[in-house]
């Protein structure tokens, strides 16, 4: 039985600009374990998203849910040309609009150890997107001056340290030019000094025309650069609203995690 039309229908890239990410219903379970419960969430265009909260608290899961590499089990997902239901089987091309639209840096960089950083951030420019050869290459080259490696752009990712690779992997994922930038912890594998690199370029990209949603663990990241800050716990949104509403909340949970990161740093 084909899917409903509206599934084939809504992920694809229109004209219209994307006024918000709103996500609403989603759910998600792991076996008896449910990740995400019924989980309501407007994402604001042009604005930094923080997703903060306990380990297991449902976080990456939800930026996963976003991106599809995990399919929930009910809710809907809405770029702003129309809703996209979950939970029922997705065709391939559905799918690849959704991750078009929604690009993930992941903690393990997962470059290609057999391509120089510009070929790993024009990979998928050319192979997926149908790019002329030469144009990616320029605009790869464009890109890794942005994240500060212009001059590494033939060097393989063994030669690049692992602050260096995260920001070849930042640039690949611009170079998919999506609506929404998708960072799970992606300062959480490095030592401060090379995480420092990776948040001064994310800093950069949340002052830029951009949809960022990142889950992580540091309160000062967040404080920098968060137009909004979500708190999830056991699969719940507890808070979603001004970092100000996080930050200066007398609420006794939100106060005692506040102080468990501080005192982990």
């Amino acid at each position: 039985m084909s899917a409903p039309a509206e599934n084939e229908s809504a992920g694809k890239r229109g004209p219209s600009l994307l006024e918000s990410l709103r996500l609403r219903g989603v759910r998600k379970t792991f076996g008896s374990l449910t990740a995400l419960d019924d989980v309501d969430l407007d994402i604001p265009r042009r604005g930094t998203t923080v997703l903060l909260g306990p380990s297991g608290s449902g976080k990456s899961t939800l930026l996963r849910c976003i991106n599809l590499l995990e399919r929930p089990d009910a809710g809907s997902i809405d770029f702003g040309d129309g809703p996209l239901r979950l939970g029922g089987r997705l065709s391939a091309r559905t799918v690849r609009s959704v991750r078009s639209r929604s690009t993930m840096v992941f903690q393990q960089f997962n470059l290609f150890p057999h391509l120089t950083a510009l070929g790993n951030v024009t990979l998928a420019p050319i192979h997926t997107e149908g790019l002329p050869k030469a144009k990616a290459e320029a605009r790869g080259r464009e890109l890794l001056e942005k994240v500060g490696l212009g001059a590494k752009a033939d060097d393989y990712p063994d030669r690049l340290s692992g602050g260096q690779q995260q920001r070849v992997a930042i640039a690949r994922a611009l170079a998919m030019e999506p609506d929404v930038l998708l960072f799970d912890e992606p300062t959480s594998a490095l030592d401060p000094e090379l995480a420092a690199e990776v948040v001064a370029v994310l800093a950069d990209l949340a002052r830029e025309d951009r949809t960022l949603v990142v889950v992580t663990h540091s309160l000062a990241f967040a404080q920098r650069v968060a137009d909004k800050v979500v708190f999830l716990e056991d699969g719940k949104v507890l808070l979603d609203g001004p970092p100000k509403d996080f930050f200066e909340s007398e609420d006794a949970r939100l106060r005692r995690f506040r102080e468990m990161v501080s005192s982990a740093v």
